[in-house]
């Protein structure tokens, strides 16, 4: 078995694979119900839209479960104190996500333009709010959060939910809420056609030339703005590394750019966050949705990526209380805990992508309003 310090790096790697799994299926479900309201003009457009994502939502939501419980276990002191600092931000996510599965199953239960009408609406916000609270959840890391640890690491937090969206934090939430537009453009010109496809085409080219501008503007503000980065100056003992306490952190390394220099191979997640979303514009712009949906997928991996690289080995930073700031060395559960849910991950996993991946061939094709009208009563 390995060593505590490679699984403690191995953990990080897994936590950021789970997140990028969600970004990449769960993302284009969000991505097109955010989109509704501009590709879908007639009832059966936005039928359509809705079959697309529909069959496959809930699976992809799964990414996020199994996210959360990793956090839980591989990062306990990250999961208490996210999940008691940000409860406004994270309830808010969780309520927009509610309307998902309820918006989907009973939308056209009834033939009534009201009815309809409303549920759209509310899949449209259920998938707005999230894209963009978690891209300002990315760009408060950045920031710092103001939260600390007592002598005995109870967690207190004092800040607010809108002490959450500052300037920065928002451009992230652009970040974010484009990043997945596109990639949800990207998947409607991949299964619908007509002037759905049409108008998910051009919505997919103006996403990525918004993400793109986003994400530069993002690194500009990071590498000349007033945002200081934090390093760790001191470490305590091996015997209470476990301790976030113990440590020195210092708030002097300019800016969160610094590991990019330290480790230059580094350098090709904010490359291939760029360059994704130029395939996605171009191949859209060409009427290639495969190739779209492929840059739009490469756009999330690089986004992702160059977030993780930016801040290692913090997790989650503190703005109140340097030392308290949650790092890959001091946040994680003992070293058997590691161990056990490395094998129960080397299972699972696996059989989580496999899963998906079939149920994507099953159920795989283009949607359209033809199909709608003759298959009414069956479908979303």
């Amino acid at each position: 078995m390995f060593d505590y310090e490679m699984l403690k790096l191995i953990w990080w790697v897994l936590v950021g694979v789970l997140l990028i799994g969600f970004a990449l299926t769960d993302g284009f479900d969000l991505g097109a119900a955010a989109l509704l309201p501009i590709v879908g003009k007639t009832d059966d457009e936005r039928r359509v839209v809705i079959n697309t994502i529909a069959p496959h939502w809930d699976g992809n939501q799964v990414w996020l479960i199994t996210a959360g419980g990793a956090l839980f276990a591989a990062w306990p002191l990250v999961y208490a104190a996210a999940f008691s600092g940000l409860y406004w931000a994270l309830l808010l996510v969780l309520f927009a996500l509610f309307v998902r599965p309820v918006g989907f199953d009973y939308r056209s239960k009834l033939d009534n333009t009201r009815w309809r009408q409303s549920w759209d609406w509310g899949l449209f916000v259920g998938a707005l709010i999230p894209s963009v609270v978690f891209g300002v959840a990315f760009g408060n890391l950045f920031l710092g959060l103001p939260f600390g640890f007592d002598d005995t690491l109870r967690s207190s937090y004092q800040g607010s939910f809108w002490q959450l969206l500052s300037p920065f934090a928002l451009l992230a939430g652009v970040v974010s809420l484009s990043m997945l537009m596109l990639h949800g453009g990207t998947w409607l010109m991949m299964r619908s056609e007509g002037a759905i496809a049409a108008r998910s085409q051009r919505a997919a080219q103006v996403c990525a030339l918004v993400f793109l501008a986003a994400f530069i503007g993002c690194g500009v503000w990071l590498w000349q703005g007033d945002i200081v980065g934090l390093h760790i100056s001191q470490i305590g003992a091996v015997d209470s590394a476990l301790n976030p306490l113990n440590k020195t952190v210092l708030a002097d390394n300019p800016g969160w750019l610094a590991n990019y220099q330290l480790y230059p191979h580094t350098k090709w997640a904010p490359m291939l966050g760029i360059l994704g979303a130029a395939l996605a514009f171009a191949a859209a712009t060409a009427g290639r949705g495969g190739f779209a949906f492929a840059g739009s997928s490469l756009a999330i991996v690089g986004t992702l990526c160059t977030a993780g690289f930016a801040l290692f080995p913090f997790v989650m930073p503190s703005s109140l209380d340097l030392a308290s700031s949650l790092t890959v060395w001091d946040a994680v559960s003992s070293h058997k805990t590691l161990g056990i849910m490395l094998v129960a991950a080397c299972i699972f996993v696996p059989l989580i992508l496999l899963y998906t991946l079939w149920s994507y061939a099953k159920m795989w094709g283009k949607v359209s309003t033809a199909h709608i009208q003759n298959n009414s009563h069956s479908l979303y």
